[in-house]
């Protein structure tokens, strides 16, 4: 942990190292990756929160990034790749805090700093208005909730090959394989566990439902059944890291951003009816995707410790789609008619955004072949 008279440093080398003229000539990345690194060390600083009120100046070049980065990401047209994953990285660094790591105690000192959750909410804010901006809300009110949501799951369950999934399919090296596998660990090492904040309350079908997608995931309590066990195992048939988030660098921020629109819609339960809706594409949609990673695999050659999770998956999400849309969406739809339409919300959105992080998933696996054959 880093104490007071680290942070005054760390922002003084800042200040020097980066005068005006010389920020304007670097890179956006450049610039978003040092005030990264101040950011960090705020996360971890004792009494942040009495600090910043009493000297403010400590975070002032993390001010000024946050605030350069949420007008270029979200207020204007440039797209700026730069800023979307310096505000998704941000923001996941505050959101990753409401789980347990198995770590130093001291890194959850600021969990609850009223400053780390003014952060969240300043970058939340503008993000999900822009997410929802992609979207015709309008149209999905007027639509026949339980009957849009059967047709998209007939739709999703076995969509027609896309340019991406022949390419993982037919074309992908080991190389890009493994930098699947290492993206995909971002989320594959602590699946399930955005799944279980949303536990909890009455008891009732949707609730016992939802208590058995979560039991699964888990391996029903034995940790050589669970899921990110099977992971773990794909990674180490490679002699990759299997620490969760060791590749957190290489995570695109498309991908980030579903992992933090997750956070939210389980953390507040006013979406509760958005999640849901999410979380039944998202079984209902896994196994197409599943199925390009096992082809892949097979054709490369590869044991079966390279691809168990996904062939885990296929056949236990296959239930879990059932599951979703029969025993937990059209039932939240019946009780919930007037707003049964941000299920097709949630829904809609999840599809949206797991189709862009796919493609930034192919966009990665295809730069490590390009390396690879270099």
């Amino acid at each position: 942990m880093r104490s007071l008279r680290t942070i005054v440093d760390t922002c003084s080398m800042l200040s020097e190292a980066l005068p005006r003229t010389a920020m304007i000539t670097q890179t956006n990345q450049t610039v978003y990756t040092d005030t990264e690194q101040q950011f960090i060390a705020l996360l971890d600083m004792i009494n942040l929160d009495e600090n910043l009120a009493s000297q403010p100046e400590l975070a002032s070049q993390f001010e000024a990034s946050l605030d350069r980065a949420i007008q270029d990401a979200y207020h204007t047209n440039s797209n700026d790749t730069a800023a979307h994953r310096f505000l998704q990285r941000v923001l996941y660094r505050i959101n990753r805090l409401k789980l347990f790591w198995y770590d130093d105690l001291r890194h959850y000192t600021n969990e609850r700093s009223a400053y780390l959750r003014s952060v969240r909410d300043r970058i939340e804010a503008p993000w999900q208005a822009w997410e929802l901006a992609q979207i015709d809300v309008a149209a999905l009110q007027q639509e026949d909730v339980k009957q849009g949501l059967m047709n998209r799951g007939a739709r999703d369950l076995d969509p027609p090959p896309s340019e991406d999934s022949r390419y993982i399919r037919e074309q992908t090296t080991e190389a890009g394989y493994r930098r699947i596998l290492a993206i995909g660990s971002f989320d594959g090492l602590v699946e399930g566990s955005r799944l279980s904040r949303i536990l909890g309350g009455a008891a009732n079908e949707v609730q016992a439902t939802l208590t058995r997608v979560l039991i699964e995931e888990y391996g029903n309590g034995r940790l050589s059944r669970k899921h990110s066990t099977y992971f773990a195992q794909m990674l180490s048939e490679f002699g990759m890291n299997t620490e969760p988030e060791a590749y957190f660098d290489l995570v695109p921020w498309e991908v980030l951003a579903c992992a933090n629109h997750n956070f939210l819609v389980t953390e507040c339960k006013r979406y509760f009816l958005r999640y849901n809706g999410g979380l039944t594409y998202f079984e209902v949609a896994g196994p197409a995707a599943y199925r390009n990673y096992l082809t892949a695999a097979q054709r490369l050659g590869l044991s079966q410790a390279a691809m168990g999770y996904w062939e885990l998956h296929i056949r236990e999400d296959e239930r879990h789609g059932r599951w979703m849309l029969d025993d937990v969406a059209l039932p939240l739809a019946d009780k919930y008619p007037e707003q049964a339409w941000e299920l097709l919300l949630g829904y809609d959105q999840e599809k949206l955004m797991g189709d862009r992080a796919g493609v930034a998933i192919v966009r990665s696996a295809k730069e490590a072949d390009r390396l690879q054959v270099k």
